[in-house]
């Protein structure tokens, strides 16, 4: 499966990240199939690539959960945004038992 996210690039406490597209089992610093973009967090600015991603979106490829809200606050594609921190499991409480009589 094919899949939208971003690669991290830059120095140590400097990140930089380019949007790319690869295949979702491969390793995210290998080899990836096109950089659609880039995106600088400590300026807040970006730029994508509109017409590739809506092509890649098109055949089929996944976007990952940070990539989805960016792409969503930089107006590219319409939708929700997808919590991407992940979700603490609930405790399953333990129910009394009962003696059957």
């Amino acid at each position: 499966m094919l899949m939208i996210r971003l690669q991290r690039h830059g120095k140590k406490h400097q990140p930089y990240y380019r949007l790319v597209v690869g295949e979702k089992r491969s390793k995210l610093l290998g080899k990836q199939l096109e950089s659609l973009g880039w995106y600088d967090p400590q300026k807040r600015e970006n730029g994508f690539n509109k017409e590739r991603i809506s092509y890649w979106l098109g055949v089929g490829a996944k976007l990952s959960a940070t990539t989805n809200n960016l792409l969503v606050n930089a107006k590219i594609i319409t939708g929700k945004k997808i919590a991407a921190h992940k979700k603490a499991k609930k405790k399953v409480e333990e129910k009394a038992v009962v003696p059957k009589v």
